[in-house]
């Protein structure tokens, strides 16, 4: 991804303003500093509710990882790499689906909820590179 290291930890740190650049995060409301309820909607119609909240913000490493709690279980990260004048970011989830209704449909319905895990990572990653290059002017 062809930004900087610090726009792009910034951007990433900054919760709130996912709303504004991935599509599928329907809402994002602030409950502390490091602490938020995100409502996110693929293309499927279901949605999904759960707490975000900061467990690392290590700028020296790259690395911002939160738990989440409600409709998933586990955590999330990212870890934001210096590389040929911009950055790589790399992305990694640990959850478990807690919300009943899924969880029933699970074994007949996985095919279409990895394709809309990949379309939501597809647009989200979309999305941030449009917010970044805006933020860099």
């Amino acid at each position: 991804m062809p930004q900087d290291f610090d726009t792009t930890f910034a951007a990433l740190r900054d919760l709130p303003s996912y709303a504004r650049w991935w599509p599928e995060v329907k809402s994002v409301i602030p409950v502390s500093e490091d602490r938020a309820v995100l409502l996110i909607m693929g293309m499927l119609p279901y949605a999904l509710e759960f707490l975000m909240e900061a467990e690392v913000y290590d700028e020296s490493t790259g690395t911002l990882r939160a738990g989440l709690s409600g409709d998933l279980e586990g955590y999330s990260s990212w870890v934001v790499k210096p590389e040929d004048g911009g950055c790589r970011l790399i992305y990694n989830q640990e959850v478990e689906v807690t919300k009943k209704l899924l969880r029933v449909l699970a074994p007949i319905a996985r095919p279409f909820f990895r394709l809309n895990h990949h379309l939501m990572m597809s647009r989200g990653e979309k999305g941030l590179r449009a917010h970044l290059s805006q933020a860099k002017g």
